[in-house]
């Protein structure tokens, strides 16, 4: 199929800068052709703003980088009005966002004022300034970086932002054969070049709209729905995922099959997206943090206990 050979030559070129994380480029790129926002938590220098900034070379879209401080506002991000003394009118100034790509970098190191400003552009693609609504330009792709939030001068993402990041995912240290590689492309100077485009906004916007066209088995939506359910139920869950959750993984589960050049979804899409879609999106409770219970092996006892679709 056409589609999937430009998913590899887009998997290929960011190759050249992200060595070793194929997985994780992949799930950038469902991410990217659902619809949706990522964010990346990791370490200092693992290479989460180097995958943003490949990405958007990539498919050749206007990209923007927001170094998050916290004296950073939010009209840095939305833009704002600005009195024009010769027309005697206000004209706006545009903002960070007004991008396709925006790399939110640290953004949990800002105040949650201005963590805040990015919501209504993350759910409806566009942002309001003195009353007058913008729409942005498509594709709209906000990735996020932040340092775990036991780190030094870090502020906790509420909730209602969390919820908007379709994925949160960790890039990792690489093995030591593949930081080898990174080493040696480093003495060549093949680090940091720039990447030669393979796909434009115009596709990327095309295979969006055709992963929408992936056919989802009525069994398996009732497998995400009652997983959804349970995470609201479970004793060690004290806020379950939202409705949006429930959108967010089957979303996802057609991009993962589009990849996968696919028509239809597979339980496995789901089974394989559940602790990077939901896993940021509920609190464990009081209970389960004293006990260090992990939030993956919470979701993955509540999938265990779940029949598994059964597709004919």
């Amino acid at each position: 199929m056409e589609h999937q050979n430009k998913v590899s030559r887009m998997i290929q070129n960011i190759e050249k800068i992200i060595v070793g994380k194929r997985e994780v480029i992949e799930q950038t790129l469902i991410t990217l052709l659902a619809g949706g926002h990522l964010l990346l938590e990791d370490v200092p220098g693992v290479g989460k703003t180097t995958l943003a900034k490949a990405l958007a070379q990539t498919i050749d879209c206007d990209f923007t980088r927001i170094q998050f401080t916290p004296d950073t506002l939010p009209s840095d991000v939305t833009g704002l009005s600005i009195y024009n003394m010769q027309t005697g009118k206000f004209e706006y100034s545009k903002g960070a966002i007004m991008t396709n790509i925006i790399l939110a970098d640290e953004i949990n190191r800002t105040s949650p004022k201005t963590q805040a400003s990015l919501l209504e552009a993350m759910e409806e693609k566009q942002v309001t300034v003195d009353g007058v609504t913008y729409p942005l330009s498509m594709p709209f792709m906000v990735i996020a970086t932040q340092n775990p939030v036991d780190y030094l001068g870090t502020y906790n993402l509420p909730e209602a932002q969390l919820d908007r990041f379709m994925m949160k995912i960790s890039i990792g240290y690489p093995s030591a054969s593949h930081e080898q590689v990174m080493a040696d492309r480093f003495l060549k100077k093949e680090l940091g070049i720039k990447l030669e485009p393979v796909v434009n906004a115009d596709t990327i916007v095309e295979m969006v709209n055709e992963v929408t066209k992936v056919k989802v088995n009525r069994d398996l939506v009732n497998y995400v729905t009652r997983f959804i359910q349970e995470t609201r139920n479970d004793s060690n869950i004290s806020l379950g995922a939202s409705p949006r959750a429930t959108l967010a993984l089957i979303r996802a589960s057609q991009a993962k099959a589009y990849l996968e050049e696919r028509e239809y979804c597979i339980p496995d899409d789901i089974l394989d997206l559940i602790v990077p879609v939901i896993g940021h999106r509920i609190i464990l409770s009081p209970e389960a943090r004293l006990a260090q219970t992990k939030v993956e092996k919470v979701l993955k006892n509540i999938a265990s206990k779940l029949p598994i679709p059964v597709l004919k």
